[in-house]
């Protein structure tokens, strides 16, 4: 599949509109955000969320309780999203394969202040919830290895180590979260291009 600079968004999976974030999570995304998870207070969380102390309580019983929605609200939709990015691709691997990574990208640019958390409140889950947290994870790497390893069975990818390559295009994502800005000089469409391209080398595609 070649990729034009301008990418069509007609694919559901493609777009990430409203993050369905209920008020009470919704305040606290910005409130980690900003202050980090340990920075921040159930009071801050409450007033940002226009809610007295005991009423965001009756939404959630813990502040950790209120990271794990979150979290898991934010990685169910990626997964949800990149199973269809990979759906979406039919019998053509090449094609599943960008379409994972392109879906990855995306995701990491709407969804910047849930994944930017995602990943930097990793240290302050207990130790069920940063267990749920890491099989999700697990998860979604498992989705990028398994289209790498079906571009090598197709000979379409001289990838030897499909574990590793996924595991390098995972992080390539993930990091998009930390400096792209939707007023920057590179558009959604350019920074999936380049990624997709980035991520082909990773696996050793053949030159378009």
């Amino acid at each position: 599949m070649e990729m034009s600079e301008e990418i069509a968004t007609t694919a559901g999976w493609r777009e990430f509109g409203d993050d369905a974030l209920s008020p009470p999570l919704r305040a606290a995304l910005g409130v980690f955000a900003r202050h980090g998870y340990h920075g921040a207070s159930i009071r801050m969380i409450a007033e940002a969320a226009g809610l007295s102390v005991p009423g965001l309580y009756h939404h959630y019983r813990s502040k950790q309780a209120i990271l794990a929605a979150l979290v898991d609200t934010a990685m169910a939709e990626m997964l949800a999203n990149t199973a269809a990015a990979a759906d979406d691709a039919g019998d053509d691997p090449v094609t599943r394969f960008e379409n994972v990574v392109e879906c990855l990208a995306r995701f990491h640019m709407a969804r910047r202040d849930q994944a930017f958390v995602a990943s930097t409140e990793m240290r302050s889950m207990e130790p069920e919830v940063r267990a749920h947290h890491v099989g999700q994870r697990d998860a979604q790497q498992e989705m990028i290895e398994d289209a790498i390893r079906a571009g090598v069975d197709s000979g379409d990818f001289a990838c030897e180590f499909p574990e590793d390559a996924a595991r390098a295009i995972a992080s390539l994502c993930v990091s998009i979260a930390n400096w792209y800005r939707p007023d920057g000089p590179l558009s959604a469409d350019d920074v999936v291009c380049r990624h997709v391209e980035f991520a082909r080398r990773l696996v050793g595609a053949a030159a378009r």
